[in-house]
């Protein structure tokens, strides 16, 4: 489906769960870049191992802040002090009207990065500078179907870079990466290690197993146009929020 929110006013009020940085993308085609994150709030998704359920839930909804695109651009400059990379991200802000927030974020000299799993389209996506969809597999316990995801490809146009990021926990997730991959070869492919500890403080040497793994796996296939990435982030600095 296609979000009727095609072409918002500036003064849309967006629900935001939090915005930090400067940091590093941790994940996917922009890993180690400078980045500002706008995270929003809300989720049409409810993944078993999700790592943002402050995003997420409805019970954080006192959490979430209503801001216009002009406030959180403000917010953003403020933290950068000049262009840089924001990456948008959830929850699902797919759900929410961004197209407004792009425009000026544009014309500050901002580029825009966005992450959804797939499952709702916008027509905003084709403003956007990179599109990851990155849909979830069975370990999720949600499937993000074929036709949810042309949808959103569709949507984007020519407009955006669009990449594809698996979460893999097992050979099931495997497969369905595998499945889409062959579904759409001409974009991109990032495999990402699962983190089965998002609270707390990760077993780092486990996830370094699960990279190893993946990594034999796919080499194994001779699946060589895909790249097999750790949560940098989650290494370098745990679970903690804001960084």
């Amino acid at each position: 489906m296609t979000s009727s929110a095609g072409a918002p006013g500036r003064e849309e009020r967006l629900r935001i769960s939090e915005i930090f940085g400067p940091t590093v993308q941790g994940e996917g085609r922009h890993m180690g870049r400078p980045t500002v994150f706008v995270r929003t709030g809300g989720c049409d998704y409810r993944c078993k191992w999700c790592d943002t359920l402050f995003a997420v839930l409805p019970e954080h909804r006192q959490e979430w802040t209503s801001m216009a695109a002009g406030t959180i651009l403000s917010e953003v400059d403020r933290l950068a002090g000049g262009p840089i990379l924001v990456s948008v991200s959830g929850g699902n802000p797919a759900l929410q009207p961004l197209g407004g927030l792009i425009e000026a974020g544009h014309e500050r000299g901002h580029t825009f990065t966005l992450e959804t799993q797939g499952s709702v389209a916008a027509d905003w996506f084709s403003a956007l500078d990179s599109l990851t969809l990155s849909p979830k597999g069975p370990s999720s316990g949600h499937v993000t179907g074929l036709a949810e995801l042309e949808a959103c490809l569709d949507a984007a146009g020519n407009g955006p870079e669009t990449t594809f990021k698996v979460v893999v926990f097992n050979e099931a997730d495997y497969g369905y990466a595998r499945e889409l991959a062959a579904n759409y070869p001409g974009h991109p492919f990032y495999l990402q290690v699962g983190n089965p500890e998002p609270a707390g403080a990760p077993d780092s040497e486990d996830l370094m197993d699960r990279f190893r793994w993946l990594v034999e796996r796919t080499n194994a296939d001779r699946w060589y146009a895909a790249s097999v990435l750790p949560q940098l982030h989650v290494l370098a600095w745990g679970n903690r929020r804001g960084v």
